[in-house]
């Protein structure tokens, strides 16, 4: 149990990292998800069903920030082959504007706060150097802020950064 609460976070979301908006990457002949009418998202006919062996590779804990909040276990996970994982739960009462004034994206400070000082990687497609900056002076920990081409979505050289990443991680403790 201890060395699960050390264990590295990797925070990660959905549109544009996995499922990328320049094409169909993982579209399967005859997939119930090809045209969503099973009642999922047709988006996830674009899902890369390798991502799931890689992220599960990862020495961490995978946790969902992203707007699909729970859906994501009901959709995602199962054509990656990953077990349902934690969900961020974005708070209603945050504004947006203020975030933005300061070139916060809008996940930036639940993130941080949800992480309470462990190590992270976050994985999105719309991070910013403001998100640099802001997690820099407001997390205790060591943090990797990981910005994913929303048109091509992970690839397999990200895997290598994770990795190398998490393993000088592990070294710090």
């Amino acid at each position: 149990m201890r060395e699960r609460l050390r264990r590295p976070l990797v925070f990660l979301d959905v549109d544009g990292p996995l499922i990328p908006f320049g094409g169909a990457v993982g579209q399967r002949a005859g997939s119930p998800l090809r045209d969503g009418r099973d009642g999922s998202n047709p988006l996830a006919a674009r899902l890369n069903p390798t991502m799931g062996p890689l992220l599960s590779t990862l020495q961490c804990e995978l946790v969902w920030a992203t707007t699909w909040t729970h859906d994501a276990n009901r959709y995602i996970s199962p054509i990656l082959g990953l077990p349902d994982l934690t969900v961020i739960e974005w708070p209603d009462s945050q504004d947006d504007r203020i975030d933005a004034w300061f070139g916060l994206h809008w996940k930036t400070r639940t993130l941080v706060e949800w992480a309470e000082g462990r190590s992270f990687i976050w994985i999105d497609d719309e991070i910013g150097d403001g998100d640099e900056e802001w997690v820099s002076a407001h997390h205790g920990g060591r943090a990797l802020l990981h910005r994913v081409d929303p048109r091509e979505g992970l690839q397999l050289s990200d895997f290598d950064i994770f990795t190398a990443w998490l393993g000088t991680s592990a070294e710090a403790r």
